[in-house]
């Protein structure tokens, strides 16, 4: 069963690494450190720069270390941000199911918003409050990855909290644990596995949108920033192969470090909170860290980590143990205000949104009917397409520590490098076997959204008990008969969870995958993503409210006819905790 530490995850932090010395380690940890302050320092001296009427891209392969530096920089910020509204925002509508009725419907809306739904006026206003710096336009940009990372994330958390084992929960109630305890020694070591499986995929989400978020144009206006994306969209945009190849060559490189210096050591470090009985378990290795192993000023760093996190959480922790009560009854009435707040911010956005909606005409909006239904049916079947290899790929990577360390850092790679910067050749490649765009959009949609299910595949696989495999393999039963009795059922609530979340993705490629310029051109496909996309390009505002309204209420309706029961069927029937 999962362990109850009663030491705070401050302490766990300070103790996670054995006290090994080495000088050469010393220096290399510290050499690091500078390198992480330099890079901060560049960064901010671009945030604050001046605002540029126009930008320059260099397609020179010597700018591109500098460009990697700075996307590099906003992904990060923006996973910051999406960690910090996931544990909010999942943790509130787990526990309040007032705000549970509100809260998830607008997930559903703000995850079917393609980021050229956000960008318009987020853009625009935040150039407006800093026009004379950089700030706006890096800060849109940020908030634009996030868009692209933040609800695989949320719901993948939401669920997580409504799947606790209730074994786990009577042993809080039984210690009279209070929301902080149940929430520090319980919930979030339970849900550890899923949410890191799911940052990784959260991270490729927002590398996704890159060049959209980093090259946006709004009428004649020019908002781009440097950066990878802006760097590959100019190349294309100039037909540069040799520029495209530097590109691509650059972002698997920054992908294969980010996954070597924070998910691979992330994935080791979460299997420590897998629930089961017992069995043998494989112990997976990262090399960064045996690397700060060996590393006093890592250790030193840790420790004192660990005492700041512990300090920052004991009044907190004190003040519900001496009256355990009393929070539960403060945190309804901050719920409460939290909720009236939102609902307030709702009801301005729907006032602004109806002001914009009265000017489209009735056949504007049958039109966007049609093309919402060809767009929904195109998600369908690459939602199928993508289930049909990631279903079994993930559960023979989950299942196999020997699998998981070959393919996972290919896999993190595949997933996060953004599926746009390959739609030149794949266009290339259905144009030379006659494939329209019509059809091979759903081609373009599944580059991006196979993920979301591959990703939460391999965390419930990863989750299932090692007694649970062990008496599959006492009791001889077939390859089969493992799959139907307990692989697949241990798995169907991720499953929903990377459907959900495919579903989402796939809506948000839709604007790219049906708008996609080739060798100077511009291809369509009729369907709502190539509807957004030119109304952004033509500033539409009104169409381009209408397209988005048209696209959030048929996510809205499907969700909650197909991903709701499937959801209800997970928790009812296929958990592992029932």
């Amino acid at each position: 069963m999962l362990k109850l530490d009663p030491k705070s995850w401050g302490e766990t932090l300070s103790g996670l690494l054995p006290r090994r010395r080495n000088v050469l380690f010393d220096l290399l940890v510290v050499a690091g450190l500078a390198g992480l302050v330099l890079g901060f320092l560049t960064m901010e001296r671009q945030m604050l720069s001046p605002l540029r009427t126009v930008t320059e891209i260099d397609l020179s392969p010597w700018s591109l270390p500098r460009y990697t530096l700075y996307s590099l920089a906003r992904g990060l910020l923006a996973y910051g941000c999406s960690l910090t509204f996931t544990l909010v925002y999942g943790y509130w509508a787990a526990k309040d199911t007032r705000a549970e009725k509100i809260l998830l419907p607008l997930l559903d809306i703000l995850q079917s918003i393609p980021v050229l739904g956000f960008m318009p006026g987020l853009v625009l206003g935040l150039v407006a409050i800093f026009p004379r710096s950089n700030l706006g336009l890096e800060l849109a940009a940020i908030l634009m990855i996030f868009t692209g990372q933040a609800w695989n994330m949320t719901f993948s958390f939401y669920h997580s909290l409504k799947s606790v084992p209730h074994d786990l929960g009577e042993v809080g109630a039984v210690y009279r644990f209070n929301p902080w305890h149940r929430l520090r020694d319980i919930e979030l070591p339970f849900a550890a596995i899923g949410l890191v499986w799911n940052s990784m995929m959260s991270m490729a989400g927002g590398w996704f949108f890159l060049m959209v978020s980093e090259s946006f144009v709004l009428g004649d206006r020019d908002f781009r920033l440097p950066g990878l994306g802006s760097y590959m969209t100019e190349a294309v945009a100039k037909g540069d192969t040799v520029a495209m190849l530097w590109a691509i060559l650059a972002m698997t490189l920054m992908i294969i470090a980010l996954n070597q210096m924070l998910w691979r050591p992330l994935a080791v470090w979460s299997r420590k909170f897998r629930v089961e009985e017992g069995g043998a378990v494989e112990i997976d290795r990262s090399a960064l860290l045996d690397f700060l192993n060996r590393s006093q000023v890592a250790q030193s760093i840790s420790s004192f980590l660990g005492r700041v996190v512990t300090r920052l959480t004991k009044p907190l922790a004190e003040s519900q143990r001496e009256t355990p009560d009393e929070p539960a009854k403060n945190s309804g009435w901050v719920g409460m205000a939290m909720l009236v707040v939102l609902l307030a911010a709702l009801a301005f956005g729907t006032f602004q949104l109806i002001h914009l909606l009265k000017d489209v005409t009735l056949l504007q909006w049958l039109n966007i009917g049609g093309a919402g239904f060809t767009s929904l049916a195109r998600v369908m079947v690459a939602i199928a397409l993508g289930t049909l290899w990631a279903l079994p790929a993930g559960l023979a990577i989950g299942l196999n520590q020997r699998l998981s360390r070959i393919f996972q850092p290919i896999v993190q790679i595949a997933a996060s490098f953004p599926a746009p910067m390959l739609f030149p050749a794949a266009v290339a490649v259905l144009h030379a076997c006659g494939v329209n765009l019509d059809w091979g959009s759903i081609v373009l949609m599944l580059l991006g959204t196979q993920w979301y299910i591959l990703f939460n595949v391999i965390a419930g696989a990863s989750s299932v008990p090692a007694d649970l495999r062990e008496a599959t393999v006492t009791y001889r039963l077939s390859l089969w008969k493992r799959c139907t009795s307990l692989y697949f059922p241990a798995v169907f609530p991720y499953l929903v969870t990377g459907w959900v979340t495919a579903a989402g993705g796939a809506w948000n490629a839709s604007i790219v995958s049906e708008y996609v310029s080739y060798k100077g051109t511009i291809l369509t496909a009729y369907g709502l993503g190539s509807m957004v996309s030119q109304a952004a390009e033509k500033a539409q505002f009104a169409l381009l409210a209408g397209s988005l309204v048209g696209m959030s209420t048929l996510v809205i309706l499907f969700n909650r006819l197909v991903w709701k029961r499937c959801y209800a069927l997970a928790e009812s029937r296929y958990s592992l905790s029932k």
